[in-house]
């Protein structure tokens, strides 16, 4: 385990006072190992994924170079998808407050791009987005990287999944040639190994284990025949109740096959897919992270970006043929201290592949019975939260303690029946109490908020 301190890094003081404050005691495998090479000013390729600590092993490093009394863009970080570029952003603020007036910026698909433009014009230091709109705004002359000290591709093999590689290239050649390039990938295949051949300047390379801590993880595979496989899912759900199960499909036809199999037997389920829009996808996920969506079924590529906290389950509907995307999907659960739940369906023309994972882990396999597992209980597997969409947002000044005081006051909750707040430009999500949910709504559906009435609506009908 590592166990060097943050302090032994010749970082800012003010950055140094950033991590004591926010209780980071030791570094991270990953920062242990990239944090002094980044400081030395060296190009780096990294392979860490999500929730190993990479975002402060770069954060720090490109805030360490910054001059807070140059506005432009001094370092760009790319990011698969809007959720991780908007998680990024929310980390890099929080390791440059103690840094005085860095602004940070976010560019990203999905959104109107004017409000976009007009704070480029204001001037920014860090800008966090996806490939897509940063060369919109790269396009258009909205956005110079003349001055950019430090590029970082973050999730840089889901970025070329995605289909970005060329989206890559385009925004890497207004970048200037002397520059710090910082590649972060869960995997290294060899699209990324070329890719970072055109980018980087003789990078170091560090790998972080990517196996995830079997201790916290129960990982059990079942072997099923092809045509009981869409059964099965729904005897794991029944049999172990998990609050929230993120269910992985190898393609989109059967991820909608399950989900309409799942609703058929009377469990909600969500689908994300490439195809939907980026509202809805937006919806879903904030259903899912506010429990009031118990399963989410989705395909690799539909998935990447996200980093959803407190997972309790992960079920693999196909075995994925690569052992390190098998390892990404089961570590996507047990994060921190909580513990996970990895189960995996194979047919025996799988097989094969269930051997390279066992091969790749070290160790054998646990393998379960479905005939053996029970339904646990006659109540369908419900989530305990409904959402309420309120049409109106940060740019109606509506915040959390507003509508929690509405919600509690002539809503009549109380604190216990509202979850998870969350504000958009335009409207506001709160997860309420299923039970209580309509009851809740007919009272504050005729109240005002700060003054105001805004519609509302729930975003599932039950």
């Amino acid at each position: 385990m590592p166990n060097t301190s943050f302090s032994t890094l010749p970082l800012l003081p003010a950055l140094l006072e950033t991590v004591q404050s926010l209780g980071f005691e030791q570094m991270t495998s990953i920062q242990e190992q990239s944090l002094p090479l980044i400081l030395q000013g060296r190009d780096l390729i990294a392979q860490a994924k999500t929730g190993s600590g990479k975002t402060a092993a770069f954060g720090l490093g490109l805030l360490q170079t910054l001059n807070p009394s140059r506005l432009s863009p001094q370092a760009l970080v790319i990011c698969p998808t809007r959720e991780l570029a908007d998680q990024v952003a929310n980390e890099l603020r929080r390791l440059a407050r103690q840094i005085p007036n860095v602004r940070m910026l976010t560019l990203c698909g999905g959104v109107p791009s004017r409000p976009q433009t007009e704070s480029l014009r204001r001037g920014a230091h860090v800008v966090v987005g996806t490939p897509g709109r940063i060369q919109d705004h790269l396009e258009r002359g909205n956005l110079d990287l003349s001055n950019l000290k430090t590029l970082v591709l973050d999730e840089a093999d889901r970025m070329v999944d995605m289909g970005f590689h060329d989206d890559i290239v385009a925004i890497a050649s207004h970048c200037p040639p002397k520059r710090q390039t910082l590649l972060f990938s869960a995997t290294y295949p060899e699209n990324i190994r070329k890719l970072s051949a055109r980018f980087l300047r003789n990078p170091a390379e560090v790998k972080v284990e990517t196996q995830h801590d079997a201790s916290r993880i129960e990982q059990i595979f079942y072997e099923v025949h092809p045509d009981r496989r869409l059964d099965a899912v729904v005897t794991l759900l029944e049999h172990f109740r998990p609050a929230s199960t993120l269910v992985f499909c190898n393609t989109k036809i059967r991820g909608q096959e399950l989900i309409e199999h799942l609703r058929s037997e009377g469990i909600r389920a969500q689908a994300l897919n490439g195809d939907l829009e980026q509202r809805d996808r937006d919806e879903i996920l904030i259903q899912f992270a506010n429990q009031s969506c118990a399963v989410l079924v989705a395909t690799d590529v539909a998935s990447r970006g996200l980093d959803i906290q407190n997972l309790e389950a992960v079920i693999n509907v196909d075995v994925t043929k690569d052992t390190e995307v098998h390892v990404h999907r089961v570590g996507r659960s047990g994060r921190g201290d909580q513990k996970g739940l990895a189960l995996n369906l194979v047919s025996r023309d799988e097989m094969r592949w269930a051997n390279l994972i066992e091969q790749y882990q070290g160790s054998p396999l646990t393998w379960g019975n479905l005939k053996t597992l029970r339904r646990k209980s006659e109540r369908a597997l419900t989530a305990p939260m409904v959402t309420l969409c309120i049409q109106g947002g940060k740019k109606d000044k509506l915040r959390p303690g507003d509508l929690l005081g509405a919600l509690t006051g002539d809503g009549g909750l109380t604190f216990e029946q509202v979850g998870k707040i969350h504000i958009t430009d335009s409207s506001a999500y709160v997860a309420l109490d299923r039970r209580i949910a309509k009851h809740a709504f007919e009272r504050i559906s005729n109240s005002s908020i700060k003054g105001r009435r805004f519609r509302m609506r729930f975003l599932e009908e039950f």
